[in-house]
């Protein structure tokens, strides 16, 4: 692991996964002294805020060799967020044999990436000192989970995330990729900011169950991607409907039609709904995604047209 812990460098701290410490070089230690301020020093503060304040956000960069990312957000956790990545890049690639796709994972904290896409071991380095992501089902993937072991937790704090997910933007190579899907961390924090204002985002899709709690955190998503000006291409309503194997009754377990109420309030489209079925849970669990080893079934139709839709939402390609 020990050119991985290189490759996480930043500012003369190294990030350790499994609780280590960061130890600044030298082992000096920051004193930080209270004092009150002057009424000069109070308008120097001012200006220098002021300046900072100018700057604005930073400029956007792509992704060398990308064309068009997508990112799969959800407001919480648990409702199927990477599950829908996953079976979404698989679906972008069937659709079109044409295109090359890659997947991304930037949930620091607990990437799936991995286990879902039956994927092990540490990349390897290009002659660039690039990291190259590992390939399975004709996917490119990149994943945390591929830097640190996969019982330890990852105990950083943010400016070692943050870091983290600067490499995992920019010290990967990609070679030429027509859509590369990022599977986000839930919620609206620091890593969405992030990677929404350093890379172009050509669009987001808001992953969400009909339920009223999972509804409210999916609206602040939409409207935070809204805010920092990236397209939201639609909401995908996960876990719709569970039928019955036996008696094929349908039963509406969190509710019905949520996401198509909040797909108005909000004027977006809801690009599709994937049901509750214990065929997505077992591929998924054992990195077998049912888009690739169950094409034919509903379930995996009904991820195939989500992809169509997004594709039909998204717009014209950088030029790489």
């Amino acid at each position: 692991m020990g050119c991985w812990l290189r490759l996480l460098l930043f500012g003369g701290v190294s990030l350790r996964g499994g609780g280590g410490a960061s130890v600044p070089l030298g082992g000096s230690r920051v004193l930080v002294c209270r004092r009150q301020l002057s009424g000069a020093d109070s308008e120097t503060l001012k200006q220098r805020r002021t300046q900072i304040m100018s700057r604005g956000l930073p400029k956007q960069k792509p992704i060398e060799g990308v064309k068009q990312v997508i990112v799969v957000a959800s407001g919480k956790g648990g409702v199927g967020k990477s599950t829908t990545a996953v079976n979404l890049a698989l679906a972008l690639a069937a659709n079109d044999s044409s295109k090359a796709v890659g997947l991304l994972d930037v949930d620091v904290y607990g990437p799936s990436i991995p286990k879902m896409m039956n994927l092990k071991g540490n990349p390897e380095l290009s002659q660039s000192n690039l990291m190259r992501p590992l390939l399975n089902y004709g996917i490119a993937c990149m994943s945390m989970g591929f830097l640190v072991e996969e019982t330890a937790p990852v105990v950083w704090r943010g400016l070692m995330v943050m870091s983290a997910i600067e490499k995992l933007l920019r010290q990967v190579e990609w070679g030429q990729l027509d859509y590369l899907v990022v599977d986000m961390p839930p919620g609206t924090g620091d890593v969405q900011l992030s990677v929404s204002q350093n890379i172009p985002i050509s669009g987001a899709v808001i992953v969400s169950t009909p339920q009223d709690i999972a509804l409210m955190d999916a609206r602040k998503g939409a409207e935070m991607f809204r805010k920092v000006h990236v397209p939201v291409l639609g909401l995908v309503q996960n876990m719709s409907v569970f039928q019955c194997p036996k008696c094929k009754h349908r039963t509406h377990i969190f509710g019905a039609d949520g996401a198509r109420r909040l797909a108005r309030t909000l004027d977006l489209d809801v690009l599709g709904d994937i049901p509750l079925h214990i065929n997505i849970r077992e591929t998924s669990d054992t990195g077998q995604p049912i888009v690739f080893s169950q094409p034919e079934s509903d379930e995996a139709k009904a991820y195939l047209r989500i992809a169509a839709e997004v594709v039909k939402r998204l717009p014209p390609p950088l030029k790489v």
